[in-house]
């Protein structure tokens, strides 16, 4: 993985572990400006050396509830969630569809139907989620490929990319023909993210997409972790209620609201005047909201500056 990447994936790692135990928020002894500018390295996302492989299937249907692997589905559950950018890094893209398809636990493709292939969209916040299965592997001649999925991601009134994700740790990178070149076009470094364990035993990943595209101005997690973190949401899942603990590290207006996945406010939480502190605030979900994931969002100065993702289950 390059340097700007490694940064970008440390970020995240921090932001979703050791800040969230009382870290300083303080992410560099750089200057503000080498800091930023830093922050702003932004690489494109590459191709595949493979493509889209010989098992894609058009007109995969659109995902309503993100869940691209049915429940019962034999295997390991995974869930994979990211933002798509534009190619400065500066503006994140809505409405991009994110073609998706993968072998099943097996390492077989289901080339008859649509099992563990379909499209989700990004929001309007340009976050994208979606829940399966890690998929199995298959012999490539006389070697196997590693653990992956395939991606066709087309921002509105630009070209597809099409690539594929891999995941750190698989032993059959090194010598996939594909997944272990290391510069070029087909450079596949940003494309091997590493995986955790959440609560409910399901793995997690989380790839952003750098993409030519239209972008809006929205809060960009890696450059405004200097003005507040969301800590900790908790129960996750959630049924009746859920706790946030949140900090502000500047005088500030704070605003803590929650997002479906379709980009839409379904709450309000606290607006209010802050000192450099730490706060907690609680959601309680409407009764008529629908299970599934929803995004807890910080915002400072009517900045969006973190979030983190919970799923309601009643």
């Amino acid at each position: 993985m390059n340097k700007s990447n490694k940064r970008r994936q440390f970020l995240k790692n921090t932001t979703l572990g050791a800040l969230g135990i009382g870290l300083s928020p303080i992410l560099s002894s750089a200057a503000p400006e080498k800091q930023q500018e830093e922050l702003l390295a932004c690489d494109r996302t590459t191709v595949d050396y493979y493509g889209a492989g010989p098992f894609y299937t058009a007109n995969p249907p659109l995902l309503s509830s993100a869940q691209l692997a049915k429940e019962g589905e034999p295997g390991t559950r995974m869930i994979i969630s990211g933002r798509v950018f534009n190619l400065d890094c500066m503006k994140a893209i809505p409405d991009a569809v994110i073609d998706i398809w993968h072998a099943n636990d097996a390492g077989a493709y289901d080339n008859d139907a649509y099992n563990l292939r379909g499209i989700v969209k990004t929001n309007s916040q340009g976050y994208y989620l979606f829940e399966t299965i890690k998929p199995g592997k298959y012999l490539n001649g006389s070697s196997y490929r590693p653990s992956h999925i395939h991606f066709k991601i087309t921002p509105p009134g630009f070209e597809t990319l099409t690539t594929q994700l891999y995941f750190e740790g698989d032993t059959d990178i090194p010598g996939d023909k594909a997944a272990s070149i290391t510069d070029g076009k087909f450079d596949a470094r940003a494309r091997i993210i590493p995986l955790s364990t959440n609560a409910n035993n399901k793995l997690e990943g989380t790839w952003d997409i750098v993409i030519n595209g239209d972008g809006i101005t929205v809060g960009l997690n890696d450059l405004h972790l200097d003005k507040g973190i969301i800590y900790e949401v908790f129960p996750n899942p959630a049924t009746n209620q859920v706790n946030i603990n949140y900090g502000v590290f500047q005088d500030s207006k704070a605003t803590i609201s929650v997002y479906d996945l379709k980009g839409q406010l379904v709450a309000a939480l606290d607006e209010k005047e802050l000192v450099s502190d730490k706060y907690n605030a609680t959601w309680t979900p409407e009764a008529s909201l629908p299970n599934g994931f929803y995004f807890i969002a910080l915002k400072i100065n009517d900045l969006q500056v973190h979030y983190l993702r919970i799923m309601l289950t009643r």
